[in-house]
């Protein structure tokens, strides 16, 4: 009977620390994701707040959570790519849209990969493929999977297909349903609204 209540004290106390032990990590976790810099600091923008974060990316539930995004009235260009790691052409041309980043990074621009990962693969896939890319653009996730609800509300050329960028500013918008083949192709697409 003594042996019985000594394990079960055990076994109380090693939950106790494994509760105490969660807290803490995952507390000081939501405190590293809130003091993230902004890309472009000079950049102003009411961008929508997150359903939560996964490491340091911001993810969406559903469209209408990130909407605003498609609406800000302010100085800056806003290139939206709609992307996932499990599309090669998307993988293929996110190069270019980093080397945007580096060339406007002083710029009113705002490039932001939004991707489209099914929501088991976020963090088992791709949180890993940013870590190890090093993306320096903004990362986003958009976990709504009803295309047929929202695409139109991007553009009404949309066909739902990616990769598919969308580029807008307060006076103008384009949008482009096909992969970039290299920076000068997307520098010449995005000029008119620069």
């Amino acid at each position: 009977m003594l042996r019985n209540s000594f394990t079960s004290s055990i076994r109380f106390a090693s939950l106790t620390l494994l509760v105490v032990a969660v807290s803490v990590v995952a507390s000081s976790f939501k405190n590293s994701v809130a003091e993230k810099p902004a890309l472009n600091a000079d950049v102003k923008t009411d961008w929508p707040k997150p359903s939560y974060y996964v490491k340091d990316i911001p993810v969406y539930n559903t469209f209408t959570d990130i909407e605003a995004a498609f609406q800000q009235n302010n100085d800056t260009t806003y290139i939206i790519n709609f992307w996932a790691t499990w599309c090669a052409p998307c993988i293929a041309e996110l190069p270019y849209f980093e080397e945007l980043t580096e060339k406007y990074k002083d710029s009113k621009v705002k490039v932001v990969l939004c991707s489209l990962d099914f929501p088991k693969q976020v963090e088992t896939k791709l949180v890993s493929f940013v870590e190890k890319k090093g993306l320096m653009s903004e990362v986003i996730v958009l976990l709504d999977g009803k295309y047929n609800d929202w695409i139109d509300k991007v553009s009404p050329d949309w066909s739902g297909a990616i990769p598919a960028t969308y580029v807008y500013n307060k006076e103008n918008s384009r949008f482009f349903g096909e992969a970039f083949e290299n920076l000068q192709e997307l520098e010449e697409a995005i000029k008119p609204l620069l």
